[in-house]
């Protein structure tokens, strides 16, 4: 498994309805993607507070897709393709983040559309275990009966630990991390996503 988001901040007085058109447009280009688990169309809307949490309100607009690729062909196919070259031209070329897959777990409401999701990256410290890092964040990867799904990835070029959590409603208060509304999910061979640790 690989992760991979990048995130496209727009103007201050940016028309998100731009943004919720495109993805109503196009998102059933990825429904079928070969060598995709899953894309969550993700956004943050400056001034929502579905986008912030709890009592808080989210400073930017942002566009910020969010990827699970059961193959790194699939992952390929799609950086090299029409797909990225295509928002590459009307955005401009975002930088790719990119994290090896170290877990994943299918949630209570895997089968339901999830309407939110939060991200969330750590620092494994100098002199730490990667392995028991990586371990412990997957035996504290949530148990709630609105979680869709979770994953925990790794950044082994800056060592940084990310958890990513979609739920079916709303996040969570004790849901830590960046907060983004879905707005469409793509999940073309998640159910062929092992589940546990991928190592």
């Amino acid at each position: 498994m690989h992760a991979m988001q990048y995130e496209i901040t727009l103007p201050a007085d940016y028309d998100m309805g731009i943004i919720r058109k495109r993805v109503a447009d196009r998102s059933h280009l990825t429904d079928a993607f070969p060598g995709l688990a899953l894309k969550a169309y993700l956004v943050r809307e400056r001034a929502a507070a579905d986008s912030a949490g709890p009592g808080a309100r989210a400073t930017v607009n942002q566009y910020a897709p969010f990827y699970l690729w059961r193959t790194a062909e699939g992952m390929n196919s799609f950086l090299w393709g029409p797909g990225f070259r295509g928002l590459s031209a009307d955005f401009g070329r975002p930088l790719v983040r990119h994290w090896l897959g170290a877990g994943h777990l299918p949630g209570p409401a895997v089968d339901s559309a999830p309407a939110t999701a939060t991200r969330r990256t750590e620092a494994i410290p100098d002199g730490a275990d990667p392995g028991e890092a990586v371990e412990r964040a997957l035996a504290a990867l949530p148990d709630d009966p609105g979680l869709h799904s979770a994953a925990v990835a790794v950044d082994p070029s800056r060592w940084q630990l990310l958890h990513l959590a979609l739920w079916h409603g709303p996040a969570p208060e004790q849901a830590s991390g960046t907060r983004y509304q879905v707005l469409h999910v793509s999940r073309p061979e998640l159910d062929r996503l092992p589940a546990g640790r991928h190592w």
